[in-house]
């Protein structure tokens, strides 16, 4: 059995650290409001221009004549993986790496064996993992998350459109967590590059708005599509931001819980501890008390 000198270390140990987590807890809760608005606010934007430009595509009178719904055999391939730059957020950017992974092996496992699947990372944490992991990661933004904006995720958007439009690769695809609530966040794969364009038939239960169309429907839309992949992107960061913060402030409050119950247990060790060592104490001086009266 442990001293109490020991046993007081590791209950004032395991104090300190529950200070630390239930601070960072309230630090996740107060990243979350915001998180969370931001979320919420972009995505009804990033739908509707979703839909402006398939209703546009479908009623196209030829092809669009953009670099990025160019439609190429993908033997290269680029797995953008959202992460976060900081851990103690539970299996959050595990999740991501996992399913990163997977992707790879289902769709993507000629490619794979041939050198031709690579990765770009929004996070440190999954660059440290996939470069652990032997795969290559061609870049790295890790600044993006701090104090993110959608400046710093269009410097992103650009460099992957530029990289496909170059045909450094011929698929995208994005791999995040979805932000449902605190407890929930949703691990999606997303198809991002080429463009798929959406058949007459397929809108036709769209909304089938009326426009007039100045300088033309072409030059629209083709201005559209770069600015809705920006979009969509930065609607991608957001939600695994606020899935970062929520993921942190369950798992920093499951850490406070786990810390209470040890210091609990620690404390009932400790008065075992002393009790013993007060009893030892009683019966080392009964046993001289005994002694000398046997003198």
């Amino acid at each position: 059995m442990a001293n109490l000198k020991e046993v007081r270390t590791r209950i004032n140990s395991v104090k300190s650290t529950q200070q630390i987590t239930k601070a960072m807890k309230m630090v996740s809760a107060a990243k979350l409001r915001r998180a969370q608005d931001a979320i919420t606010q972009m995505r009804p934007y990033a739908e509707n221009l979703q839909k402006i430009i398939a209703n546009l595509s479908a009623n196209m009178d030829g092809d669009i004549n953009s670099p990025y719904t160019e439609q190429r055999e993908p033997n290269k391939v680029l797995i953008v993986a959202i992460t976060s730059d900081r851990g103690l957020c539970g299996a959050f950017n595990a999740n991501v790496v996992k399913n990163c992974l997977a992707l790879v092996q289902e769709r993507y496992a000629r490619q794979l064996q041939a050198g031709n699947v690579q990765f770009l990372t929004i996070g440190n944490k999954g660059t440290e993992s996939l470069t652990r992991k032997g795969y290559k990661v061609i870049n790295t933004f890790a600044t993006t998350l701090q104090n993110l904006t959608f400046d710093k995720v269009r410097a992103v958007g650009e460099y992957i459109l530029n990289k496909f439009a170059e045909g450094e690769f011929d698929r995208v695809e994005i791999v995040y967590n979805e932000f449902k609530n605190v407890l929930t966040q949703i691990v999606r794969a997303n198809h991002f590059l080429p463009v798929i364009s959406t058949p007459k038939n397929e809108s036709k239960n769209e909304a089938n708005a009326e426009y007039i169309f100045e300088p033309s429907k072409n030059d629209i839309i083709l201005e559209l599509i770069p600015k809705s992949l920006k979009t969509q992107l930065y609607k991608y960061v957001l939600d695994s931001n606020a899935s970062e913060q929520g993921a942190r402030m369950t798992s920093m409050d499951n850490a406070t819980n786990n810390a209470d119950a040890l210091v609990k247990e620690l404390q009932i060790t400790y008065n075992k501890t002393r009790q013993a060592a007060i009893t030892k104490e009683i019966l080392e001086i009964v046993g001289g008390a005994e002694a000398l009266k046997g003198e």
